[in-house]
């Protein structure tokens, strides 16, 4: 039976009451560390439900009351009998803690009783030592008898069941410690004595025997001066002299917990999966945002400069200055028509959250109405207040976005205009692996300290702060004319006379590491601007790249011998764990966003547990061509979905979709948002023409329209 190690893991967490980092690893037998708080579980496949329950049980209960303290120091007892005692105790507080773990207890415990994992089968249980006897009698004693063979032994059991603190345990444990060494001492001269040393018997047996041993001894050491040939006699003379010693009052050997180790032994061989891969678990790092955000002054003092020495006579940004003032008339009915909307549905929802009550006042107006009526009285209603919004907005930056960078722009340019005139604050990043952040000889500094096991995140990679509602209106005009110039030299295929700065060139697609950011850009964001509800957009037009993961690997050559820090990807086998929220996210080995498992999709779904108030929503240009493909990814093998957002792909050339990382992933033609909204033809236009023209633009509100829609009913 497979056991799902998520629900195991979840199963620890619940158990311990705590955020536990649990870990499915290659190793041979569960622990836990009491310090770092990591509950490190093997790959256990062949182990039942209620064993797989006991063993997770056990392994929370060491989580939950053995101590983080280094006890090695003051007590000069074998870790074995302590680990005797304490799993005597953390069992007997979960089950007090948890009854229902009583009946997994005891059911797991029964069945490795009757697979003889704890290797008795066939031994005699009298002669075991103490400790083996309490491990036994606690933990299968309801299947097994085990005999205690004095008081003494009895009263160590009982008070065994007795322990409440971890200082009882290790008292308690160098006691039975003591017992067993004193018992083994006493077997081993007993045993030493009937191997044949004189011990003043008249027995003429004894006395032959003696002899024969002593001839035996005196063979043998004769024959190591000499040759040193025989090792079975030489070993033999050794051990004597070593039982020679210990009764002698020189060191002896500790004493052995058996059943613990057979135990150990068996679920290594019986329960453990050989043939899984290790798995890599790994956090995301906490970055220094001061050297991740370019400040949006930089990025507009750099167009300053760059455009600063253009010839006025030649008039350079002509075109693209007019192009941009006809858009920015031609785009005030879309703003406002989702200002309107905006408002329609927030008042909407403030009036659905509206509470009435009666004053206590009578209404005069309705004191006619007494023989009949009962409700004289004024009433007052209260509006909730609404809460205040922001918006954040993320820009692909990347080289495959330059033919619809422009239309894209737009797009973003008809959101600004809405925050501006609804008073939303809000910041626009683009993100980018190629700004310019060395020091003049190439070398960048990371944005925090790397080490094994972080998420990689580039020297190079960068948020632009390109627009914000930080600065004047006028200043904010003036950035956007900026962007609008770098988006039309891009769109235009360079086919025009002016250069875009340095450092804003287009670059990768460095996705994953920008949504890395926003887990601190976020909360950033909301904490300055004073605001309750924050959206995040996200307008992009591929899939990003894989992520990376710091790895330490060791020196296998002369010139590296040390361990080094290098990198590696993270793979199906790989996890992602967020502390604060408690979730462990599995990754996969592609670059698809349509599954879950993605790295974009795990980026996603990690925000959107840390942040529950945020809507993630994304805006995808595609291609004509592209199109079928990428709603195929997000669709999968529901042939009905498939069928419905298709449908809606050919009549709209836009669609939406709810099944995926973000909360709406909103689907948009690069052909159609191009089409100007305005019905323009020429002066010569035949009616076959004005038709087209007329029909084109029709279809394009329509689908502006529907998705600005649906975008305002997330927000609002």
């Amino acid at each position: 039976m497979t056991i799902s190690q998520e629900i195991k893991s979840q199963l620890a967490k619940l158990l311990a009451t705590e955020d536990l980092v649990v870990e499915n690893k290659n190793v041979e037998t569960a622990c836990f560390n009491v310090h770092t708080r990591v509950l490190t579980l093997p790959n256990w496949q062949n182990a039942s439900a209620v064993v797989y329950d006991l063993l997770v049980g056990h392994e929370v209960g060491h989580a939950l009351y053995t101590p983080d303290i280094d006890w090695s120091e003051d007590r000069k007892i074998p870790p074995q009998f302590v680990n005797v005692v304490e799993d005597v105790r953390i069992e007997k507080l979960m089950k007090r803690r948890y009854p229902g773990l009583s009946k997994s207890f005891w059911g797991g415990y029964g069945q490795l009783s009757e697979e003889d994992f704890f290797q008795i089968k066939d031994e005699d249980l009298t002669l075991l030592n103490l400790a083996d006897k309490i491990n036994l009698f606690y933990k299968i004693g309801n299947f097994v008898d085990i005999p205690f063979g004095n008081d003494v032994e009895k009263d160590l059991m009982k008070r065994s069941g007795e322990t409440e603190t971890f200082d009882e345990v290790l008292d308690l444990a160098e006691e039975i410690y003591k017992y067993c060494l004193d018992q083994q001492e006493k077997e081993s001269k007993i045993n030493f004595d009937n191997h044949g040393m004189p011990q003043g018997g008249d027995s003429s047996d004894q006395g032959e025997e003696g002899e024969e041993q002593e001839q035996q001894f005196s063979a043998s050491g004769e024959e190591s001066e000499s040759s040193g040939s025989d090792e079975s006699e030489d070993g033999e003379m050794t051990d004597i002299n070593d039982q020679q010693q210990s009764l002698a009052g020189g060191e002896t050997s500790d004493p052995e917990v058996k059943t613990m180790s057979a135990f150990e032994d068996a679920v290594r061989e019986q329960l453990l999966d050989k043939n899984a891969r290790d798995n890599v678990y790994v956090e995301l790092p906490e970055l220094n945002l001061d050297r991740i955000i370019v400040p949006n002054a930089e990025i507009h003092q750099r167009c300053v400069e760059q455009w600063a020495d253009a010839p006025p006579e030649l008039d350079v940004f002509y075109y693209v200055d007019k192009a941009y003032d006809k858009f920015k008339r031609n785009a005030q009915k879309e703003v406002n028509y989702l200002v309107k909307e905006f408002e329609c549905r927030k008042s909407a929802a403030a009036y659905a959250r509206a509470s009435t009550a009666k004053t206590g006042v009578l209404d005069c107006t309705k004191l006619h109405t007494y023989k009949y009526n009962e409700d004289l009285f004024k009433k007052v209603t209260t509006f909730a207040d609404g809460k205040n919004h922001g918006l954040v907005f993320v820009l692909d930056w990347s080289g495959s976005m330059g033919q619809v960078m422009l239309d894209t722009m737009k797009q973003l340019f008809n959101l600004v205009w809405f925050c501006k005139k609804v008073g939303i604050p809000f910041d626009v990043y683009a993100f980018t692996n190629d700004y310019p952040r060395d020091d003049g000889m190439g070398i960048a500094e990371l944005s925090y300290e790397k080490k094994d096991g972080l998420v990689q995140v580039r020297e190079f990679f960068s948020m632009m702060n390109i627009l914000t509602s930080k600065v004047k209106a006028k200043e904010l005009e003036q950035q956007m004319l900026h962007m609008f110039r770098i988006a039309y030299y891009f769109s235009s295929n360079w086919g025009v006379p002016y250069a875009v700065p340095l450092g804003l060139y287009l670059s990768g697609t460095p996705l994953n590491e920008a949504l890395i950011t926003l887990k601190q850009i976020i909360p950033q964001f909301k904490s300055q601007n004073n605001v309750e509800k924050v959206q995040c957009v996200v307008l992009t037009d591929g899939e990003a790249p894989p992520l990376k993961y710091h790895k330490e690997f060791m020196g296998r050559f002369q010139n590296c011998p040390e361990p080094y820090l290098g990198v590696n990807s993270l793979s199906h086998d790989s996890f992602i764990r967020d502390r604060k929220t408690g979730h462990t996210y599995s990754m996969a080995q592609d670059w698809s966003d349509n599954s879950r498992f993605s790295h974009t999709g795990v980026m996603l779904n990690l925000l959107r547990h840390r942040m529950p108030s945020v809507n993630f929503i994304g805006i995808r240009v595609l291609a004509p061509r592209d199109a079928n493909y990428f709603i195929r990814q997000h669709t999968g093998y529901n042939m009905n979905e498939f069928d419905r957002v298709s449908r809606q792909w050919k009549k709209d050339k836009s669609f939406s979709l709810s099944e995926s990382g973000y909360h709406k992933y909103f689907g948009l033609s690069s052909s159609a948002m191009n089409q100007d909204t305005e019905f323009e033809v020429k002066e010569d236009a035949t009616k076959t023409q004005i038709k087209s023209a007329f029909v084109k633009s029709l279809r394009t509100k329509k689908m502006n329209k529907k998705v600005l829609g649906e975008f305002i009913e997330l927000i609002a």
